[in-house]
């Protein structure tokens, strides 16, 4: 999704000659002749999907200072680039002192501008995420922080909500990566302990002989190799909140003490004389079914009641696509900023191919993909090209993504990367329409790019111009 600017200036000529150098560069632009119409932008409707301001300083009415002084203390974050034929000490000391970001001087060259709008864009994006993630050290992330506009998300946010104003315990359960650590601490930044201690433990990837000792603290030669006091993670959390993070993955023998704990308040150190009471908020988490751990009897029955008061469900990213292009959006824009690349957006089939991919480790994945698409390109926008492993074994509505010929037919990755031979019904399918199958995909994986498409299609590229047309097929193609 391309980012936009908004341009202010009077003259319509300069507003013309700004608006094509901006869009040839690839934002979406929006115009304003004056400063109370840019004001009233900025206000209005379209204010939250402005992502720039591009403001002339002099202008009749309402000048460009004026806007800076207005606009200022309600966008604190909105990135201002000023651009005026004055380029005085004191015009550039007052611009920045008014809150600009940026100052050009006219004529402003097509490199300057989009130096100076990357730039602006990028410092914007780090100082956002310093924000983010100064509440997060701060244990006070928010809701808002989290991306949600599909409605399931919606809905798990909701209860979030209403969970996060009392004690009671909460059970978060989800597959891997769908972002179950980063709800547990919007809840608490919702809650009377935000800014208190937050305590994540990953219960899975303690060695078991240690476990006790970690979640409750021991005292000095309670063991061999216990040469000092330690205190363990429910003092550590006293006050605040205490993550458990795959509970499942607890033994026996500590789920007991985990019980008593959660009962009574109170927790026995390793080799301590008495109890030692503790104030925490539990939230816990898990990817398994605990219930089915219940019936294996491998988890404790009352245990699983007590931590299974609340029961937040995370869906996963497939089943929450909406969300799926914003959430590259923010990752792009975060690690172009973070790693200094020139990188400002995605292309569209690059993004309808991630948005349509099933991403088996969910939101991290995604993240993880996009990081290193960002790291390796030195393109203005990530292409299909960026995402070799995705492309390569991208599903459709199939769990497993598989290349090749088979009894069955032709099965791959669907909407990103194969076609299947047999109808609904288990039918062949037509030649012509397999055929149409072939150069969608063909398109999306060579990016348009139409001479590459023919020699591996094997015809002509007359050919191919005349089976697009035939099909309809808007192609522009890219060089």
């Amino acid at each position: 999704m391309a980012q936009t600017i908004l341009i202010v200036d009077d003259d319509p000529a300069q507003r013309r000659l700004l608006e094509s150098v901006v869009g040839a560069q690839g934002y979406s632009t929006l115009t304003a002749s004056d400063g109370r119409q840019a004001l009233d932008t900025l206000r209005g409707p379209k204010g939250a999907s402005i992502d720039l301001l591009l403001l002339d300083l002099v202008m009749p009415g309402v000048s460009g200072i004026t806007v800076l002084e207005e606009i200022r203390p309600e966008m604190a974050g909105l990135p201002i680039v000023v651009l005026t034929a004055n380029g005085s000490v004191a015009t550039v000391v007052q611009a920045m002192q008014a809150g600009a970001n940026d100052f050009i001087v006219k004529p402003a060259s097509p490199e300057r501008l989009q130096v100076s709008i990357q730039n602006a864009l990028k410092m914007n994006v780090l100082a956002g995420e310093i924000s983010k993630l100064s509440r997060k050290t701060d244990n006070r992330l928010l809701f808002s922080d989290l991306i949600a506009k599909s409605l399931v998300m919606r809905q798990s946010i909701m209860l979030a909500e209403r969970a996060a104003q009392s004690n009671i315990p909460i059970l978060i359960e989800g597959e891997s990566g769908v972002g179950k650590e980063v709800m547990a601490r919007a809840i608490q930044g919702a809650s009377d302990r935000s800014g208190k201690p937050f305590v994540a433990v990953n219960c899975g990837a303690i060695p078991e002989n240690l476990v006790e000792s970690i979640l409750f603290g021991h005292e000095k030669g309670a063991f061999t190799g216990a040469t000092s006091k330690k205190m363990g993670k429910f003092q550590e959390a006293d006050g605040g909140t205490l993550f458990l993070d795959e509970v499942g993955e607890l033994p026996p023998q500590v789920q007991v003490k985990l019980l008593r704990a959660i009962q009574e308040g109170e927790i026995d150190p390793v080799g301590g004389a008495k109890p030692i009471k503790v104030d925490i908020r539990l939230i816990s988490a898990t990817n398994r079914n605990l219930q089915q751990l219940v019936a294996e009897n491998t988890f404790r029955e009352d245990l699983y009641y007590r931590l299974n008061v609340f029961p937040l469900n995370l869906p996963p990213l497939r089943d929450r696509r909406e969300d799926i292009p914003e959430l590259i959006d923010y990752f792009v824009h975060k690690f172009a900023a973070e790693e200094g690349k020139p990188v400002r957006g995605i292309e569209s089939s690059a993004r309808d191919m991630l948005t349509e991919y099933r991403w088996p480790g969910n939101v991290r994945q995604l993240e993880n993909s996009v990081y290193r698409a960002v790291v390796l390109s030195d393109r203005d926008l990530l292409t299909l090209h960026d995402f070799p492993q995705i492309v390569g074994i991208s599903g459709g509505a199939d769990d497993e993504a598989t290349s090749g010929i088979d009894g069955e037919g032709l099965h791959g990755g669907g909407a990103g990367g194969g076609i299947s031979a047999l109808d609904s019904d288990g039918h062949l399918r037509t030649l012509a329409e397999v055929e149409a199958d072939m150069i969608h995909l063909a398109i999306r994986k060579y990016s348009n790019h139409m001479s590459e498409i023919a020699r591996r299609l094997g015809i002509g590229r007359s050919t191919l111009y005349r089976k697009v047309r035939e099909l309809g097929l808007d192609v522009r193609e890219a060089g």
